[in-house]
C-alpha cells in the first residue's frame, strides 16, 4: 500500500478489488460444493467493513474520511452463512441461482473497480506531465 495523499483513493480501490476477487474465488467454491452434504455458503464483508470505517469521521468530507481510513480496517472479512435457511435435508444452505447472479453482480462490481483504479493513474499520469 502506498502512503501519501494522492493514493488515498488508489489504496482504497485496491482493497476493494482484492475483496472482489476473494468473492469471486468464494462464490465459486460454493457453486462447486452446491452438492455437498451439510456444506454452508461462505462470502466476503467488505462493503460493511468500508462503511463502518467511513461512518467513523461524521461531518468531515469525503476526502478527508478516505485519507483517514486504515488499511487494517479495510481488511475484507469471510464468513460462513449459517444463518441462511436450508430447505434442503442434507443442511446444504447453497442456491445455484443466487449464486449465479451473485457471481455476474460481483464480475460487474470487479470490472468497475478496475476502470476506476485505471482513471485514478490516468488522472496522476496527466498530473505529472
Amino acid at each position: 500500500m502506498i502512503s501519501s495523499n494522492a493514493y488515498d483513493y488508489i489504496n482504497v480501490l485496491d482493497k476493494a478489488a482484492d475483496a472482489a476477487a476473494m468473492r469471486n474465488e468464494l462464490i465459486a467454491n460454493n457453486i462447486a460444493n452446491q452438492d455437498t452434504p451439510g456444506y454452508k455458503r461462505q462470502d466476503v464483508d467488505f462493503e460493511g467493513q468500508l462503511k463502518k470505517a467511513m461512518r467513523n469521521s461524521k461531518y468531515t468530507s469525503v476526502d478527508s474520511k478516505v485519507s483517514n481510513l486504515r488499511s487494517r480496517s479495510l481488511e475484507a472479512k469471510q464468513y460462513t452463512d449459517y444463518g441462511n435457511y436450508s430447505y434442503r435435508l442434507d443442511e446444504n444452505n447453497v442456491d445455484p441461482e443466487q449464486e449465479q447472479i451473485k457471481l455476474a453482480a460481483n464480475q460487474l462490481k470487479y470490472q468497475g473497480i478496475m476502470s476506476s483504479l485505471t482513471n485514478e493513474f490516468k488522472n496522476l499520469q496527466s498530473v505529472m506531465k
